[in-house]
């Protein structure tokens, strides 16, 4: 066998309904949805007179003015504006608070909605006049208001709507009126004591705050008493500075100057010791230029170089009066220079005496003014800590004093706001009127509606009857359902005008140009190229039950492959309802003829006749057919057997095609029996009839014998709105006008 094509294995069907598919649906129903659709209106109509007639509401409205939120200070002229949107909250929590429970419950509680019918309608009384089981009327009568009362926010005005429907207009007037009133006395009620209870919490506080300053008072009176310090209230850190701290600023200024003298000294003293080795010290030469010795042994010293450089001059430097005179000169020199030695270590003594004696003094000065100095310390420390105290003592004073001062003024706001009457943030616009219009029924939404609805409840009927609908009634639904191919659509016959007094079974013979003969052909071609290299000879015609078609199906497709010249064996396979002895009817003839004609499959197959004796040659040209037979005991037997299976393959031999109209496949086991015989089986589905489960059984029965399913037969389709044959009926018909004119 060759490989299959796309016409033996078609590709799988969306499992949705196509957009082109809906459209066709509703084509199809077309006038149910009109008669729905008018249908709709009718019922809205006559609901909306009757509504006005019978049952009228009217609605009353009325407005409530919300004021800004914003607790604004009353001795400021200026209006603030907030954002919107915190406004339209505003409004929306204040018509929470309307539709609240316990106020819709407060409003049922007055006399005055007591008294109206609305009330009364709820109400069952005694013969006292004594409402009976308030609780119960209370409930009805709250769940009508929670219907018929209505509050909401408007989003760019500054109002909340509230309104009430009712049989009576005037009756809705006085009930919205009344909820207005009730709302503002209650809400007015609660905003006021509101601001009281902030008053007296803010009269709470002053008092709080006002003993709170005078401890802060006295701890300022406490820090400077044990401290002992005055000034502690000066400024600290600016250019005026407390006398103890001046105090210390100066020994700490004397100390650092002694600190220098010290050192001052001590480098004096040093160099006092250094004396001794440079003699030279200029201190020391000023001794020796005012010390008498040393002034006479200059005088001296002078007055020999002068008579020792005569004497030079006079004797020469040998003579013996020249070197005494040398030895008087060198004598007095070293005069000079021990008493210059000897005035340098005075003076470096006494220098180095008076040196000590002032670090002396200088180091007891710095013990002293180092008492002193951590003394005022000391002292500077208990003035910075009293300043601290002090100063928190006075942040906590002037923090009580401006809180004091401002709880003071926003006691008096309030006090000004209590007596504000546009303290409750709410105004009353108006009275509601008793409105002179009713508000339901209108008919601009009935009758739209009931068009509407009539309109979906038809669309959705026509899908649902559509959709409900199992049976096998177009090739979408071969597609979609059972995945085997199509070989053709045979319309049915009452929808084609030239085979409508024509037997079903004599259609390709007696009307060749209908459409009906047409889809036989169509099957007849689709056969030849069905996938099997032209190996299918002998066909197994049979369906899912009695009465589809199958017969017809088998007869016209014979007749189809003898228009072709082919040679044709017909078989009446199906032993208990056998067709073919009564629509093509046996000739009377001999005897030995009529006891021939009674002969048939079961007889050939059971050997009691050849097959000469079983088949008919004489109804049509090409056709030769073998009837049922007599009905056998054994009927599932005998197609299964050997001779049946020999009897096709000896046929094939001298016919070109051997059609076996078979029993059907749910009923019987014959059919089954057969597909295994033959080439291919082809399978009739009976449009009104056959459902998709009992198709898909049988396609299950035959694929468990692996049964070559040649493809299917869709028989009796009618023409749908929008369907398969509309459009093929029209062009085919205007075809064959075309093609019968140019034959005449």
């Amino acid at each position: 066998m060759a490989g299959p094509t796309a016409l033996r294995r078609p590709a799988a069907a969306a499992a949705v309904l196509t957009p082109k598919e809906v459209v066709s649906i509703l084509r199809q129903h077309l006038l149910l949805i009109v008669a729905l659709t008018v249908l709709g209106l009718i019922i809205a109509g006559g609901t909306w007179f009757l509504l006005l007639r019978y049952r009228p509401q009217y609605t009353a409205e009325t407005y409530i003015r919300v004021l800004t939120p914003i607790q604004q200070d009353p001795k400021i002229i200026e209006t603030k504006r907030i954002n919107k949107d915190l406004e339209y909250g505003n409004r929306v929590s204040i018509t929470n608070l309307i539709k609240q429970q316990r106020t819709l419950q407060d409003l049922i509680g007055r006399d005055r909605i007591k008294e109206t019918q609305w009330f009364k309608r709820f109400a069952r009384y005694d013969e006292n006049g004594q409402i009976i089981n308030i609780d119960q009327c209370i409930l009805k009568a709250f769940k009508d208001l929670k219907k018929r009362f209505g509050a909401y926010p408007h989003r760019d005005a500054e109002f909340v709507v509230l309104t009430m429907t009712c049989h009576d207009p005037q009756e809705a007037a006085d009930i919205v009126n009344e909820m207005v009133i009730l709302f503002l006395a209650s809400y007015g009620s609660a905003k006021k004591a509101e601001v009281t209870d902030k008053l007296t919490e803010l009269e709470r506080r002053r008092t709080s705050v006002y003993n709170e300053l005078t401890a802060a008072e006295n701890a300022m009176a406490d820090v400077a008493e044990q401290s002992k310090i005055t000034d502690l209230e000066s400024p600290y850190g600016r250019a005026f500075q407390h006398t103890i701290t001046l105090r210390l600023n100066q020994l700490v200024l004397e100390q650092n100057n002694l600190t220098l003298l010290i050192k001052q000294l001590e480098a004096d003293i040093e160099n006092l010791k250094r004396l001794a080795e440079d003699p030279g010290n200029v201190q020391v030469e000023r001794q020796v230029e005012v010390d008498p010795v040393m002034v006479l042994l200059a005088q001296q010293l002078a007055f020999l170089e002068s008579v020792l450089a005569g004497q030079r001059a006079k004797f020469g430097e040998s003579h013996k009066v020249v070197l005494r005179t040398q030895e008087q000169v060198d004598k007095i020199k070293h005069e000079r220079q021990t008493r210059q030695s000897e005035i340098a270590e005075q003076v470096r003594q006494a220098n180095l005496k008076n040196a000590k004696d002032q670090l002396t003094v200088l180091l007891g000065r710095n013990d002293e003014l180092k008492l002193l100095r951590e003394e005022a310390q000391a002292q500077n420390k208990e003035l910075d800590l009293a300043r601290i105290q002090y100063a928190q003592r006075v942040a906590v004073r002037d923090e009580r004093k401006e809180m004091l001062d401002g709880i003071k003024a926003t006691i008096e706001s309030y006090k000004i706001i209590a007596n504000d009457p546009e303290t409750p943030k709410l105004q009353r616009v108006g009275s509601a009127l008793a409105p002179l219009e009713v508000s339901s029924p209108k008919w601009e939404f009935y009758f739209p509606g009931g068009t509407i609805l009539g309109f979906m409840a038809a669309i959705g009927l026509a899908l649902a009857l559509e959709l409900l609908n199992d049976l096998v009634r177009k090739p979408q639904d071969v597609a979609r359902f059972l995945r085997i191919p199509l070989l053709s659509v045979v319309p049915d016959a009452a929808e084609d005008e030239q085979v409508r007094d024509i037997e079903p079974c004599h259609v390709v013979r007696q009307a060749p140009y209908s459409i009906i003969s047409e889809s036989y052909r169509r099957c007849r071609t689709n056969i030849k190229l069905s996938g099997f290299d032209g190996s299918v000879r002998t066909l197994l015609v049979s369906s899912g039950a009695s009465g589809d078609g199958k017969t017809s199906v088998a007869v016209n497709l014979a007749a189809t492959f003898i228009a072709e010249n082919k040679k044709v064996l017909l078989i009446d396979a199906n032993f208990r309802r056998p067709r073919l002895h009564t629509i093509f009817p046996k000739q009377a003839a001999q005897d030995e003829q009529v006891r021939q004609s009674e002969f048939g499959l079961s007889s050939l197959l059971m050997g009691l006749c050849s097959y000469e004796d079983a088949k008919r040659s004489d109804v049509i040209e090409g056709l030769d057919i073998i009837d049922s037979g007599p009905l056998p005991f054994n009927p599932s037997e005998l197609l299964g057997s050997y001779r049946m299976e020999q009897l096709i393959k000896d046929r094939r031999k001298n016919y070109d095609y051997i059609i076996v109209d078979g029993p059907p496949v749910l009923l019987v086991s014959d059919a089954k029996v057969l597909a295994k015989i033959v080439d291919g089986t082809v399978l009739v589905l009976n449009a009104a009839a056959t459902r998709r489960g009992a198709a898909q059984r049988t396609i299950r029965e035959l694929q468990a014998v692996d049964a070559k399913i040649v493809g299917c037969v869709l028989f009796a389709a009618k023409v749908l709105k929008g369907g398969y044959f509309r459009e093929q009926f029209r062009s085919y018909q205007e075809y064959q006008k075309l093609q019968l004119a140019h034959s005449t």
